[in-house]
């Protein structure tokens, strides 16, 4: 097994880290045409997750997207007013509501995932050569164990 690497290496790893995905996530936005829609990223994230897993509670929402209810009820009233999600009573229990997806809204998501998917595909072939795709295909396996990472050390 590999040393651990000095705690100002694992440092400053981490602020270039953060520092490219800042950067991809803004080129992302662009590149898919999200600007255009007029909604932030947690609303769109907050879209999809509805589109993904509804009908949907509130609570649920907020726990699939780690943020308060507020931040949920906030972002809801926003798509509500767009027309892209509606509520119903639950069956199961009156006083709640299930949150779900507008057709449209399912063809917005689609449309700017696909449009994600086209930037980085095309990024991948003009930037990545292919004697690095294997490398490329690492770091996409760190990132995702870095996203998994569970440090049992609670919330920042």
């Amino acid at each position: 097994m590999a040393m651990n690497p000095r705690p100002q290496d694992s440092t400053a790893a981490a602020e270039h880290l953060n520092d490219a995905m800042k950067r991809l996530r803004a080129r992302l936005r662009v590149e898919s045409g999200q600007h255009r829609t007029g909604l932030s990223a947690t609303q769109l994230g907050v879209l999809a997750s509805v589109a993904r897993e509804g009908p949907i509670t509130a609570a649920r929402l907020s726990t699939v997207e780690h943020v308060s209810g507020q931040a949920i009820a906030q972002s809801l009233a926003v798509l509500k007013a767009a027309g892209l999600v509606h509520s119903e009573p639950d069956p199961k229990d009156g006083r709640k509501k299930l949150m779900s997806a507008d057709p449209s809204a399912t063809e917005l998501i689609d449309k700017l995932l696909s449009g994600r998917a086209a930037f980085l595909t095309r990024a991948i072939d003009h930037v990545v050569a292919a004697d690095e795709r294997k490398d490329l295909d690492k770091a996409i396996e760190l990132l995702q164990r870095l996203a998994d990472a569970d440090l049992d050390e609670g919330a920042i």
